[in-house]
């Protein structure tokens, strides 16, 4: 798939206000900055589509992008950040849980984890709430040309290690880098394998 159109439509903290769940959808969440903004700027290639910032907790509220006229890309606050108040945190939290429990067009959220980072405890967490709720989620390793394959390797494996002692089976898991666009063609990919899903 080749992004050819993608457009900013609304941002907003009620779902009610969401466009109308006519067409698939992927939303896109992390703990701040996990590289977020980067990804969703590389797969749609442009430049400054979501806003990337030096500053962690930026993104606080549900952006929409209209793609290719057929499908929307959804950027969701990040979690986890200590720098915005414990109120603040609590209301994000509502919202994001209210979008991915109600919004009945969601196709997939992809999670996205930092390469260089061991598990972290709340985002094992996250991921066991997103199963118990059945919410259909990927994983996404972002930075990984930070990282040495060997690295890359030894970290993949010790997070699988880490969610098999939850789950079954894992979702399924790209590696990504906004630097070398890396996981790029694969998670277009995936996303026009799943549009054919939607009905």
């Amino acid at each position: 798939m080749q992004v050819k159109y993608a457009e900013f439509i609304i941002s907003n903290t009620d779902i009610k206000k969401c466009p109308a769940p006519n067409l698939p959808e992927y939303a896109f969440i992390g703990r701040s900055n996990v590289g977020k903004s980067s990804l969703i700027n590389m797969l749609t290639e442009r430049k400054s589509l979501a806003k990337v910032s030096g500053r962690p907790g930026k993104t606080q509220l549900i952006n929409h992008f209209l793609i290719n006229k057929n499908w929307y890309l959804v950027d969701l606050p990040g979690y986890g950040y200590a720098g915005v108040s414990k109120t603040k945190r609590l209301e994000f939290s509502q919202f994001i849980k209210k979008y991915l429990l109600k919004r009945e067009n969601l196709m997939c959220l992809c999670v996205l984890l930092d390469s260089r980072l061991k598990p972290q405890a709340i985002d094992i967490e996250f991921m066991q709430w997103l199963g118990e709720n059945n919410i259909p989620f990927i994983i996404c390793f972002t930075k990984q040309d930070k990282l040495s394959k060997t690295e890359s390797a030894k970290n993949l494996a010790h997070y699988k290690k880490e969610m098999l002692k939850s789950w079954e089976e894992l979702p399924t898991i790209f590696l990504s880098s906004s630097v070398n666009k890396n996981g790029k063609d694969e998670l277009l990919e995936f996303v026009e394998k799943t549009n054919a899903l939607f009905q």
